[in-house]
């Protein structure tokens, strides 16, 4: 294990709500956090078969083209009755043939297939956010920290917070979805608090245990 002493960080993503749910989570703590994205820095091909093998592609590329410790997520929605699909291809899922990304079309996606396996009750349509953390030195050490949150996937998307996903998803004994909660709600972590919500706090809460010592 090794700490993390530098202040200022590389957010090693393009994605716009990432970047954004990270620089939440990590502020209060002090850092200052430049992204890959108003860097410049070319996004990486993600040629991983797991969230750990695409969150380390992307914090390595981060922090050797920077010389910064860079921090990744690598993240995705996992539906049992699919066999755990999207899973690590939950962006892929979104991308249109111009190479945008519709996320309305890939929860429509996500809803036909469960359908097509008669998945219509809350029992049946059980899933899972996954999230990955790679904090990735220029030296080429990593650490990586796995969060997940357990709900359902609910029809029609509610909610017009967060992103990707997040409107068709019920973290489990809530009646909200993540769509329809404000960033404090979702994953309002701070250092003492016992249990964070989103898989993304919860991989958070890892690293900031870890590495920051929070």
């Amino acid at each position: 294990m090794r700490r993390l002493i530098d202040k200022t960080l590389v957010v090693a993503s393009h994605n716009a709500g990432k970047i954004r749910e990270i620089r939440d989570l990590i502020g209060p703590l002090g850092f200052e956090a430049k992204s890959a994205a108003d860097l410049n820095f070319v996004e990486p091909d993600e040629t991983g078969t797991t969230f750990e093998e695409n969150a380390t592609i992307k914090a390595l590329a981060s922090a050797k083209a920077s010389g910064l410790p860079a921090l990744s997520d690598d993240s995705g929605l996992a539906v049992d009755a699919l066999g755990g699909a999207p899973g690590v291809y939950t962006a892929n899922w979104a991308e249109r043939e111009d190479g945008s990304r519709d996320f309305q079309m890939a929860m429509e996606k996500v809803e036909e297939a469960l359908r097509d396996k008669g998945a219509v009750t809350p029992e049946s349509r059980t899933a899972r956010f996954v999230s990955v953390l790679c904090l990735a030195w220029p030296d080429g050490h990593v650490e990586l920290f796995r969060g997940e949150v357990e709900g359902y996937v609910v029809w029609p998307p509610r909610g017009t917070s967060g992103f990707g996903y997040d409107p068709v998803f019920q973290p489990r004994g809530y009646d909200t979805t993540f769509g329809e909660m404000s960033a404090e709600e979702k994953h309002g972590w701070k250092p003492g608090d016992p249990e964070a919500l989103s898989h993304r706090a919860r991989a958070f809460k890892l690293f900031a245990e870890t590495c920051l010592g929070a």
